[in-house]
């Protein structure tokens, strides 16, 4: 498996910007590297749960995904879907990392009840545990062990217990790797990844070391010189040793006396011996037990001047594991044959190349469903991919292009599979003759067998998981941005695909939604084509089919002139949802590529989900679109100027939902001084939106008849109940009288404030609070009175701000706390910017965000 070595560009919107990277503050490549820090509890986990695999999962930068980090004892080709998981997906490492919780799922049928989709996209039998991973006490990311559905029966505590020693490794050095880290905030804060997942060998077993030793043999004198391994392998002591090869024909077997002299020969008229094999005395076990070993003989003659003398450069190898081993393998009557972790040949016997009708040269390194074209059915993949991923023995029977039936017997192993073939006769039942009818396909005689001309492109193993996994993630997708990227996300690593452009239709011209791999500039050419344009992209919409081309010639052919770059085939799709065209999707291939009728049929069928979504998406971003500019007029423009005080105010709306929500901020000026205002109204709808309008309206008339605090809060919280809206509010009132500093506070199920006094240090005000607006119609709310110092800046938040997923709201208020703390207050705006730095650059925020800033001069 090979490691990461670099992070891929991401893809890019038709701006051109960025939207991946490897940027992180603790990362591969760093000087204290989390694959270093993680190593050795990760194979720790999977020892103490008797796992055959583990994962783990860390943040990304911007706090949206879970991204993989680390595998070990499965392949990482076989994960590439969950390469990046959302925090906020149905998936089992998301809400892992959102509870805080070990999650046990023992095996498919768990899975299957519990995540669905996750299912979809894995269905094999195999059971899973997840544990958070902490730094600092913070969840920072998702340990995932992989176990036998078959093994011994354990129960979530078992599993907890079974996890928590690798957890607190990992937890002590992943805080100790981060504290060295610069930055500042907790130690949660500087750990994140962003890169490709690197991948971890488990130990193996101890195995016979292969000894080897080295022998100069002068075929003139036949004196030679052995060093010590050599004369080990012999049985010969150094002493005893006179330096001739008769002192070695002595220890070899009378029966293979002639291989050595053959050696000899082999070297004058060759000048080299390859693999010449010969038993040599063992006298471990005593005397009367003696036995033979096999050692091989390989070395050349270096070519000197005219004279010089012939020696023979050699190595002595001990035979006892590999060369006996293979010599068994060779004399069964099956085939055998050993693949690695990604599902290439490492090893066949000659019965299994005559099997398989493939040359072993020509299967070494390959996986056999890449060269041997009758096993080019995505089934029998799949059937690697699933004894590697339940580590249990699979069987399943294939037709030979001759007419013969074959039986493959795979058994899995953490670093790889050894599989046995052995002809059989046809299946018996109905059930299982149909199975094996279907894989073996309707031509599957001679004919079948028969290579297609021209490169043809590996079959994708399980294009329905494709097709189900992308319905389910396309299900999560709200937004038009959500939709774009989770085609690209899916479709490029699940098809191979390395260009990927979707276009939309829009008063009868095309322009671009989407685009990931092009060069710099290609596509904008295309920008606002009309449908008229004789462009295959165009063309697939409007006669509403799909066009392949698997070669550019075809291309070239079919659309004389049009511009080509790097790729080598393409697919384009119509997209039309209910009969009314979306737009193109445009999908291309760096090397020749053979769209099989299974890729045609499953891309097809992509591209209507695809179809569906994005409209689906339209409607939504334009409906979100009107509610915004509700919210946006129902927000204060500006702030009123206060003499005395310096304040301003940030509003960031969530992204889920309708993307709205109901915290609002208010500064109102009364007869006695200025009150700061700043509540939440529950849900994220117009809504929400439209209960937040009444209650800053109620607030903000009942401060203005200059009524204390206590009695504001009071009564708006009796005209929320009357309003019988069903819903609950918090809210956070402060009067402050900017001549003398003097404030009163009414809390009202709301976060605590926060002061930052004059020296720099900052605390959380201990306000006593009352219940949530809209519970009691006759609460009673405390009113509680601060003095502010000059110098002092007085910050109001909602939850949104504070609460973060895998972690709990008060170590959110301690991170803002501090972050106040050290963040100069020259400037209030930059301050500002700066405690909503971390919720504004994150791509999913569950709540939105409001701040109000006052600083008190």
């Amino acid at each position: 498996m090979d490691e990461a070595t670099a992070v891929p560009d991401g893809p890019r919107s038709p701006e051109g910007r960025s939207r991946g990277g490897g940027e992180g503050r603790v990362r591969t490549g760093d000087t204290g590297r989390i694959e270093d820090a993680l190593t050795a509890p990760l194979i720790e986990a999977v020892r103490d749960l008797g796992g055959y695999g583990g994962l783990v999962y860390l943040r990304s930068r911007d706090l949206r995904s879970l991204v993989l980090a680390m595998v070990t004892g499965v392949p990482r080709s076989l994960l590439r879907t969950w390469w990046r998981v959302p925090v906020g997906g149905a998936l089992p490492m998301a809400e892992a990392y959102r509870r805080g919780e070990t999650l046990w799922l023992p095996d498919e049928r768990a899975t299957m009840v519990r995540f669905p989709h996750f299912t979809a996209g894995l269905p094999y039998s195999f059971g899973s545990a997840y544990q958070p991973v902490r730094a600092g006490g913070e969840a920072v990311g998702v340990l995932v062990v992989l176990r036998s559905a078959a093994g011994s029966p354990m129960d979530t505590e078992a599993v907890a217990a079974a996890l928590r020693p690798a957890g607190r490794a990992m937890e002590e050095r992943l805080t100790r790797l981060a504290a060295g880290r610069p930055g500042t905030g907790s130690a949660a804060y500087r750990i994140e990844y962003d890169g490709e997942p690197v991948g971890v060998r488990l130990p193996t077993p101890a195995v016979h070391p292969v000894r080897v030793g080295l022998i100069d043999w002068d075929l003139d004198t036949d004196r030679c010189t052995a060093d010590d391994e050599a004369l080990a392998l012999l049985g010969i002591g150094r002493a005893d040793f006179g330096g001739t090869m008769a002192d070695i024909e002595a220890r070899i077997s009378p029966d293979d006396l002639q291989e050595l002299r053959a050696s000899r020969q082999d070297a004058l008229t060759l000048g080299r011996v390859g693999s010449r094999h010969f038993r040599v005395r063992d006298d471990s076990a005593g005397e009367k037990e003696a036995g033979y070993r096999s050692v091989e003989l390989w070395g050349h003659v270096p070519r000197g001047g005219t004279g010089s003398a012939r020696i023979l450069v050699a190595a002595l190898v001990d035979a006892v594991s590999g060369l006996t081993a293979a010599e068994a393998a060779e004399r069964l009557p099956d085939g055998l044959f050993s693949l690695d972790q990604d599902g290439r040949l490492t090893y066949a016997n000659r019965r299994c190349e005559e099997l398989l009708g493939g040359g072993r040269e020509a299967l070494l390194g390959r996986c056999p469903w890449e060269v041997i074209t009758w096993l080019r059915d995505p089934a029998y993949e799949d059937r690697y991919r699933a004894a590697m991923l339940s580590q249990e023995q699979v069987s399943f029977l294939v037709r030979h292009p001759a007419g013969d039936w074959l039986s493959f017997v795979l058994y899995p192993g953490a670093h790889g599979l050894t599989g046995r073939v052995h002809p059989t006769g046809p299946p018996t039942g109905g059930g299982a003759a149909r199975e094996a009818e279907a894989a073996a396909g309707p031509g599957s005689g001679a004919a079948a067998g028969a290579p297609p001309p021209g490169p043809v492109a590996p079959a994708r193993a399980g294009a329905l998981y494709h097709v189900v996994q992308m319905a389910s993630v396309l299900t999560q997708a709200v937004t038009v941005e959500d939709v774009c990227r989770a085609v690209s996300e899916q479709l490029l690593p699940a098809f191979g695909v390395r260009e990927l452009a979707l276009y939309t239709v829009r008063d009868g011209r095309m322009y671009l939604l989407w685009e990931s791999g092009y060069p710099e500039g290609f596509l904008a050419p295309f920008e606002g084509v009309t449908l008229d344009a004789q462009l295959p992209g165009v063309h697939a919409l409007t006669t509403r089919l799909p066009l392949f081309f698997e070669s550019p010639e075809e291309l070239s052919v079919a659309y004389p002139g049009i511009a080509l770059d790097r790729m080598s085939a393409w697919s384009f799709l119509p997209l039309i949802a209910s009969g009314h065209p979306v737009g193109s999707c445009i999908l291309g291939w760096d090397t020749p590529h053979r769209f099989t009728a299974d890729e045609r049929s499953a891309l097809t069928a992509l591209s209507g989900l695809v179809a569906q979504a994005l409209e689906r998406a339209r409607l939504y971003d334009a409906e979100s679109a009107v509610a915004r500019g509700l919210q946006e007029g129902l927000l204060p423009h500006r702030l009123p100027a206060v003499e005395g005080l310096r304040t301003t105010g940030r509003y960031l709306p969530g992204t889920q939902g309708m993307a709205i929500g109901g915290d609002w901020y208010d500064v109102i000026t009364t007869g006695r001084g200025v009150a700061l205002v700043i509540g939440d109204v529950e849900g994220h709808s117009v809504g929400a939106a439209a209960v937040m309008g009444q209650l800053r309206s109620a607030v903000h008339a009942f401060a203005a008849s200059e009524r204390p605090p206590q009695e504001v809060i009071t009564h708006t919280n009796r005209h929320l109940a009357e309003l019988e809206a069903d819903v609950f509010a918090t809210c956070c009132y402060i009067e402050l009288d900017p001549r003398t500093g003097r404030a009163f506070a009414v809390r009202a199920g709301h976060p605590p404030p926060l002061l930052r006094h004059p020296d720099g240090h900052a605390e959380t005000l201990d306000l006593t609070g009352g219940v949530m607006l809209g519970v009691q119609p006759d609460a009673v709310y405390p009113v509680t009175a601060l003095t502010l110092a000059p110098g002092s800046v007085l910050a109001l938040y909602t939850d949104g701000l504070v609460e973060q997923p895998g972690s709990d709201i008060e170590t959110g208020i301690e991170e803002v706390r501090r972050c106040l703390a050290e963040t100069p207050a020259d400037s209030v705006d930059h301050l500002a910017d700066r405690l909503v730095r971390t919720a504004r650059r994150a791509r999913e925020r569950a709540d939105d965000v409001a701040l109000l800033l006052t600083a008190y001069r």
